[in-house]
């Protein structure tokens, strides 16, 4: 999944939010770098990750992208699945999706002195254009993924990837309807574990 899902997938636990939120940007030794709720919410960002990855509707949904964008299409279905939860965000959470990316952007300003540079970088673009409320315009995430495929070190296409979103669109919404509920009581269990097993709860 992308941003906006492990934001989501953090259920209003800020130092929980952090890890998710910098699960892809961080190597080593964890305990050395961070304090244990954040450490959660790394590991639950990876289990997530391999949660979606392994599961059959993901796979039936980056086979319909595979032949054109190859190993991008894991990419490109966290993307489309991010756009699907913040355009259909008021089936998910009382909140308005306005409302709830600003908490998140204050929580992150908030620790920004211990957090990887390397996220720092896309941090600072995410806040200024609201990727996470943009993702659920076809503008948004066309701008996004063009910004990606000028990232890649090979031609990716991800320009392109908009166009199959709106060819597909709705068959792609099917699969994040079906999916996401299971994601969702997925997070909750694997946190619940997490924070007992660590003696928050």
């Amino acid at each position: 999944m992308n941003f906006l899902a492990h934001a989501y997938l953090s259920f209003d636990k800020p130092k929980v939010l952090l890890g998710n939120f910098i699960g892809d940007f961080v190597r080593g030794n964890l305990e050395e770098q961070f304090d244990k709720q954040i450490i959660i919410g790394i590991l639950l960002h990876r289990e997530i990750d391999r949660f979606t990855d392994r599961h059959p509707l993901v796979k039936e949904a980056q086979g319909i992208l595979r032949p054109i964008f190859y190993k991008y299409s894991a990419v490109i279905t966290d993307m489309f699945f991010d756009y699907f939860l913040s355009k259909n965000w008021e089936d998910y959470d009382h909140r308005s999706i306005e409302d709830f990316t600003a908490q998140v952007y204050d929580i992150i300003d908030t620790h920004k002195a211990i957090l990887p540079h390397k996220f720092l970088h896309p941090y600072k673009f995410m806040k200024k254009e609201n990727w996470l409320v943009s993702y659920g315009t076809m503008e948004g995430i066309q701008r996004a993924f063009t910004g990606i495929s000028y990232r890649t070190t090979f031609d990716s296409k991800l320009e392109k990837a908009p166009v199959y979103l709106k060819k597909y669109h709705e068959t792609f919404e099917n699969y994040f309807k079906q999916f996401f509920p299971e994601l969702v009581s997925f997070s909750r269990n694997k946190l619940d574990e997490l924070l007992n097993k660590n003696g928050y709860l």
